[in-house]
């Protein structure tokens, strides 16, 4: 019910009227080698779908940085995982995880996995989060995030070679997981 309150006090930052499901969370984390990430970052955990499934799959001493805009979201995420280890939940913006990463000791991040609504963000805030993703995930890391549809692709491809696209028909609706990893300044159109 949290959830439904705060997507109508922010439909444009919250971009659906429920979490997402099991199966859309086990589908954001296939792509991921739990055994050699030392750092994960989330962005907009919201009420800790994809979160839950981070913390079973992680190893201990993974860092996991959550970054959460929303307050009460934050405040929930800090109650459900203040006794584990290595997690960081920050009431911020995913536009400055670079200043998140450094404060938290790292260059860069292994993965980054997003529950962002780019289809319901502002462009001019889509872009800033897309370039400091590219920053973030360095040559090796990736980006990881859902839509349902594909009608975003493009503009993830102006930032990013798509590496992967998976589909989960469960979720309702059902949606598209995008992996990515960096393309090369050159390439950026």
């Amino acid at each position: 019910m949290s959830f439904l309150i705060e997507y109508i006090k922010h439909p444009r930052t919250i971009g659906a009227v429920a979490p997402s499901g099991n199966h859309l969370a086990e589908k954001m984390i296939e792509p991921i080698d739990f055994k050699s990430a030392e750092v994960i970052v989330e962005y907009g955990s919201g009420t800790g779908s994809f979160t839950k499934e981070l913390v079973v799959h992680r190893k201990p001493e993974t860092v996991l940085i959550l970054i959460e805009q929303n307050k009460n979201f934050c405040h929930e995420l800090k109650k459900t995982f203040c006794n584990q280890p290595n997690i960081h939940v920050i009431n911020g913006s995913a536009e400055n995880v670079n200043l998140y990463l450094k404060k938290c000791g790292f260059k860069h991040a292994d993965y980054i996995v997003s529950g962002l609504p780019f289809t319901s963000l502002p462009a001019e805030v889509s872009e800033n989060i897309l370039e400091s993703t590219r920053k973030a995930i360095g040559s090796k890391g990736r980006f990881i995030t859902f839509q349902y549809s594909l009608v975003k692709r493009k503009f993830f491809e102006r930032y990013f070679h798509v590496s992967g696209l998976l589909h989960e028909f469960i979720n309702l609706p059902p949606a598209y997981v995008l992996v990515m990893r960096n393309i090369r300044e050159s390439e950026i159109k």
